[in-house]
């Protein structure tokens, strides 16, 4: 193993730490949250705030078992530091973004050098995907970066274990496996047992490779396998004790229809997650293709060859998985971000070293790739100006509804895709004049202020589209002693933008009482246009607005059982 120190090593760190917090934290605030996981997941986190309760997980102040509580823990702390609001939400990925940057950096410098861990944060840091989720209040950043520690302190275990006369400066194998199986279990605490599946996959897999030898020996094994469940104990032992089992089993049920039925709008084709991968993490999945071809010979490092082993089997085990099971959503395979930027890395690193040739099949899967975020750009601001186009041609009304949301595009919108067309062509340029380390850096870095950029000009005028009549609805009702209600459809804003208390009658939640019993209060119903024709028509429902595709009623209190009318 190498551990060289260059002096561009402080100054490296310097940037990396400069660029997070330049890219990652500002504008998270910037526009509302969005339905459902960014709302499900912070509305989680307030009522933490309200109940005082971190153990038991509550919804509308419901129990709700799909999720473990750690990444509440951490958006309860950052909304008890600077307020409720979606800056406190995402807060904590942006933090998170800023670790993983440091930490691919250092293991990519212990691994071969201070370049190496230098590109490999790069990569990460200027592909789309892992820039943008970042950017967002999701679980995925936490969960992934945890699984990712988990196996790579296990692999610096077994590495302890089959060349301990090569591996002076790693702490003794128990430490590794004790490290390993902790942020596995702070991984299951996060989102739940996938995260111990897959690095037991990744293991039995490897397991293979190396002929059913043992690279840890059993009791080894045991010792990450019960310090992943001791940690994951922090929250179901309290929880047990306290309430029971049958929190956990539900838990554990949802864990099994997760993987078993797709969720309802979730379901996709077999190639779904290799879409995702080659066209979410541009550029970086264009060079980690080159990784899987056969390779010049020559003489590698032992760990480095073998690091890149665990990180090939590691993006198999994802994306295999993730296509066997049923429900396909873009979170599931982002857990391969990290061998895919990997392997990327490594293949740009061997480019700049001039051991593979920037041939022209790389350039022209760059331009195949980037071509449609580039049109992109253009399209979405000239519908934008001439939405009648897309009136003639949709038929579901919630769509034509949103398509009434007053949004002014100003033609500026351009220039995210005129900016990624430039760094295209300048890295085009530059390769050609062998200027290589300018071309990626251009490519890289230009790539993540396409990000950065696009998001500013694209994200609130979508969000205006989509959910913004109703937000400002919900908004509204803020400190009203009201009833706020969706009606036939799903939905979390109605709690979170409400600022919704613990409710005082037991019925609240029972729309069938909201409808027709006795209500204690005024009660605002919100639905979607082409569901408005499921909403009782009677006089004491009250149509009071239309906006965007959302219609509005009102129920006044005291109002009960009420004949429809004819």
């Amino acid at each position: 193993m190498t551990d060289n120190y260059f002096p561009g090593h402080r100054r490296n760190l310097f940037i990396l730490g400069l660029l997070g917090a330049l890219f990652f934290i500002p504008f998270l605030g910037g526009v509302h949250l969005f339905d459902w996981d960014e709302i499900n997941f912070a509305e989680i986190s307030r009522e933490m705030l309200i109940t005082g309760e971190y153990f038991r997980i509550k919804l509308n102040f419901l129990p709700f078992w799909e999720k473990p509580p750690l990444f509440f823990w951490f958006q309860a702390l950052t909304m008890s530091v600077f307020g409720v609001n979606e800056f406190s939400a995402r807060l904590p990925n942006a933090l998170i973004g800023m670790a993983t940057l440091f930490i691919l950096y250092n293991i990519g410098k212990n691994l071969k050098n201070n370049r190496f861990g230098f590109i490999w944060a790069g990569v990460y840091f200027g592909s789309i995907l892992p820039f943008l989720y970042f950017k967002s209040g999701i679980i995925d950043p936490l969960f992934n970066l945890l699984i990712f520690l988990g196996l790579h302190f296990f692999i610096k275990g077994s590495w302890k274990r089959r060349k301990p006369e090569q591996t002076t400066d790693l702490k003794s194998v128990w430490i590794q496996m004790v490290l390993a199986g902790l942020f596995v279990g702070l991984a299951m605490l996060t989102k739940g047992p996938v995260a111990f599946l897959i690095v037991a996959l990744c293991l039995g897999v490897y397991w293979l490779f190396v002929r059913l030898r043992f690279f840890v020996s059993p009791i080894h094994f045991a010792v990450f396998a019960i310090f992943s469940v001791l940690t994951l104990g922090v929250w179901f032992g309290p929880e047990t004790i306290k309430n029971g089992p049958w929190f956990v089993e539900e838990f554990i049920r949802y864990q099994y229809r997760l993987f078993s039925t797709p969720d309802a709008g979730h379901g996709g084709f077999p190639g779904y997650h290799f879409v995702i991968l080659l066209v979410g993490c541009f550029p970086a999945s264009i060079f980690a293709i080159r990784s899987f071809y056969k390779k010049p010979k020559e003489k590698e490092d032992y760990f480095f060859r073998d690091y890149q082993l665990w990180m090939k089997i590691l993006f198999w085990v994802v994306l295999i998985l993730f296509t066997i099971v049923k429900s396909k959503i873009v979170h599931y395979s982002s857990m391969a971000y990290y061998p895919l930027t990997f392997l990327a890395a490594m293949v740009i690193d061997r480019i700049l070293d001039r051991k593979i040739v920037l041939g022209r099949g790389m350039k022209i899967g760059l331009a195949l790739v980037a071509i449609p975020f580039i049109l992109a750009t253009f399209i979405f601001p000239w519908l934008g100006r001439n939405l009648d186009i897309l009136r003639s041609r949709i038929t579901d009304p919630f769509a034509l509804g949103n398509l009434e949301a007053e949004v002014n595009w100003t033609g500026l919108e351009v220039l995210p895709g005129v900016l990624l067309f430039s760094v295209l062509i300048a890295f085009l340029v530059y390769s050609k004049r062998n200027n290589l380390k300018r071309a990626f850096i251009t490519l890289f870095g230009g790539t993540a202020l396409f990000v950065f950029v696009g998001l500013i000009f694209f994200v609130g005028r979508i969000e205006a589209y989509s959910q913004r009549a109703a937000i400002e609805f919900f908004e509204s009702k803020i400190g009203e002693d009201c009833y706020v209600h969706n009606f036939a459809y799903k939905s979390y804003a109605q709690l979170f933008y409400t600022r919704k208390q613990p409710p005082e009658n037991p019925k609240s939640n029972d729309q069938q009482w909201l409808l027709e019993g006795d209500i204690d209060k005024d009660v605002y119903f919100i639905t979607k246009v082409h569901k408005e024709k499921y909403v009782p028509k009677r006089d004491d429902i009250v149509r009071i607005g239309k906006k965007n595709g959302f219609v509005f009623y009102k129920r006044e209190k005291g109002q009960g059982n009420e004949v429809e009318r004819e």
